[in-house]
């Protein structure tokens, strides 16, 4: 049985950015704001995966998520409740966005730059509490492909 996180999903292009972080950290306020950046055209696509529950999978070296099936295609909009949003009903993560974390810092030690998910190596944004995290993750996309 795949685990079951608290945590959203978006997918960005090809692969999703998996979104944690403690309650009230702003995983759901991240996840609308990625949506509205691409119906603005700042992101090439962006969909709603999952919102508040994500199931995990390993499978073949990369990492699924998927929706709770209960909350498939809902996000919580503070000051508007639930609301119903077009979804992908699963991705491959491609990055891990850590909202929240006491490791954030101006410049990360490269070992926080990654964290393991049922034994796969991903990508890892730490994101302080109260820091931003839009700009840092439209930096990420644009430059990771670039470093090595």
């Amino acid at each position: 049985m795949a685990p079951t996180i608290h945590a959203s999903a978006v997918l960005l292009g090809a692969r999703a950015a998996l979104i944690r972080g403690p309650s009230g950290s702003g995983k759901s306020r991240l996840a609308l704001a990625l949506l509205e950046a691409a119906i603005r055209g700042s992101l090439p696509f962006a969909r709603l995966v999952a919102d508040d529950r994500a199931d995990l999978e390993p499978g073949h070296g990369r990492l699924l998520v998927r929706p709770a099936p209960a909350l498939a295609g809902l996000i919580e909009v503070r000051g508007l409740g639930i609301r119903q949003v077009p979804y992908e009903p699963v991705a491959v993560v491609g990055v891990v966005i850590d909202l929240g974390a006491a490791d954030a810092a101006r410049l990360p030690e490269a070992a926080g730059q990654a964290c393991k998910i049922e034994r796969i190596t991903l990508p890892r944004l730490p994101v302080a509490a109260g820091q931003d995290a839009l700009p840092l993750v439209f930096a990420h996309l644009r430059t990771a492909d670039r470093l090595a």
